[in-house]
């Protein structure tokens, strides 16, 4: 009989940063304050793997690994980086990680695995009809779901708007950078991507994540923000993706089979 996964190392991958912690799969939970390391420069999939593995050794890790990518993935394969470094494209990340850890290793976009964890755990749990998690970070990532069930690598984050990408408009980065007061961040860009994604995709709850979704953060920009869904922060925070990745390692990892006594 399958012996199920109760624990897995998740680790999120993103544009600045990559953190990890173990993760409690019955909870949904964080057994230990997350491991962060900024995102290696260049962002290549080696030097991300062994910043991974960093992380691994930072927790003394030896069983089932999940790691979230910013980008298109399929069956453990890059097939579009957002982010990082070019030569993601057409990388088995998922091979190239065990091999830097010694571990199993499950790779999802890192949307969808922060996705999962709110469906399961947070502020889409129970939730019914459409479902819509948009992360604001580096980037813009996206999870759709209709009622519960994942439509994986949507991307939205990648639309454009008069001849811009959503996320080169409206991620949090560019707030940062452009040094923008959060007014300014939602009417010149915020507002106009979650319209045209409400356009598309009629969703009936819209979860805002990422580093956006702190609860300080939240307080500052949550109430400018106009919608016909029913709109909500994070439950999980920016801990969601994290969570998702030890929810992907246990969906994708095999499980080890109990010895027989007659074996």
């Amino acid at each position: 009989m399958a012996k199920p996964i109760k624990k897995a190392l998740g680790v999120d991958i993103g544009g600045s940063g990559v953190k990890g912690a173990p993760v409690h799969l019955k909870r949904g939970e964080l057994l230990a304050e997350r491991f962060r390391i900024p995102t290696p420069r260049p962002a290549t999939p080696k030097a991300v793997a062994s910043a991974v593995a960093e992380i691994s050794k930072h927790f003394k890790w030896k069983g089932p690994i999940g790691c979230t990518v910013p980008g298109l993935v399929r069956d453990g394969v890059v097939e579009m980086a957002s982010n990082l470094d070019a030569t993601w494209n057409g990388t088995h990340v998922a091979r190239l990680i065990k091999k830097k850890t010694g571990c199993k290793v499950a790779v999802m976009n890192d949307a969808d695995a922060a996705g999962l964890a709110e469906m399961k755990y947070g502020a889409g749990k129970g939730e019914k009809g459409v479902v819509l998690l948009l992360t604001f970070g580096t980037g813009i990532g996206s999870a759709l779901f209709l009622d519960g069930r994942l439509l994986p690598n949507t991307e939205l984050g990648h639309l454009q708007l008069g001849g811009q990408l959503a996320e080169d408009i409206a991620a949090h980065s560019v707030r940062e950078t452009q040094e923008l007061d959060w007014d300014a961040w939602v009417r010149g860009g915020v507002q106009e991507v979650i319209d045209h994604i409400e356009f598309l995709f009629s969703p009936d709850l819209i979860i805002v994540g990422g580093g956006a979704s702190r609860p300080d953060r939240w307080a500052e920009f949550g109430h400018l923000l106009h919608t016909r869904a029913r709109l909500v922060p994070a439950a999980l925070g920016n801990n969601a993706g994290i969570v998702g990745a030890g929810i992907v390692a246990r969906a994708q990892i095999p499980r080890k089979r109990k010895r027989k006594k007659s074996d």
